[in-house]
């Protein structure tokens, strides 16, 4: 007897969401990539699409360092948004993210390569002092990220669990498709979500942890 799988089905993963879409958004799929109903997906951004701006607050202590950013301004991992650092000693920047998250200290005279932004502060005239600010500001729209399968091996973006598919599609290499996922704000069945294939119990809580703070509650 010919034995049949039923697969997927597009958003019966869903348990709750925002009222009209709003936990809904349109999802550029990158090149390669075998996507089925519910499956976690990684974001990462089209560098080439990325606008990346630098400056120093006007504020800041009068001929101390300036700030510009490297020949390749961003990578991959960059966000949408502005990045925040605020000097902790004379030649020393604690940075954030647009999120808020800490992503690492830079050095006058360094360059600065992490959380998908690359520059160099370079000392002035006059010593920094304590909370002189600097920015980085990525302009950024929709498009200018693609989605892939949540890899936690992976070191481009997509080890980050940021969404969920709503409907199949299959990339060759080259090319993308457009489908709708889960973004934001919703409750969805654990039990109907696709993962990489083997993903060990750490990585598995990571990656329920990493939708949670965006709103998206795995049961």
């Amino acid at each position: 007897m010919t034995v049949f799988t039923e697969g997927r089905h597009p958003a019966e993963f869903v348990l709750s969401e925002g009222d009209k879409n709003f936990s809904r958004d349109n999802l550029k799929i990158a090149a390669s990539q075998t996507i089925v109903p519910g499956s976690v997906l990684g974001k990462r951004a089209v560098v080439a699409d990325l606008v990346a701006a630098a400056s120093a607050d006007a504020g800041n202590t009068a001929s101390s360092g300036t700030i510009a950013m490297d020949a390749t301004p961003v990578t991959s991992k960059a966000k949408d948004g502005r990045y925040v650092g605020v000097a902790s000693a004379a030649t020393k920047v604690d940075w954030a993210d647009p999120d808020g998250n800490p992503i690492g200290v830079s050095t006058h005279g360094a360059l600065f390569n992490k959380g998908g932004i690359r520059f160099t502060i370079t000392a002035g005239g006059t010593p920094n002092v304590v909370g002189d600010t600097f920015y980085v500001d990525i302009a950024a729209d929709a498009g200018d990220f693609e989605y892939g399968a949540h890899d936690p091996a992976a070191t481009d973006g997509l080890e980050v669990a940021a969404a969920l598919a709503l409907y199949p599609a299959t990339t060759g290499v080259g090319e993308s498709a457009k489908i709708s996922g889960i973004t934001r704000h919703s409750e969805v069945n654990g039990k109907t979500l696709t993962w990489k294939t083997g993903i060990v119990a750490a990585d598995l809580a990571n990656g329920i942890q990493a939708l949670a703070a965006r709103g998206i509650i795995v049961r």
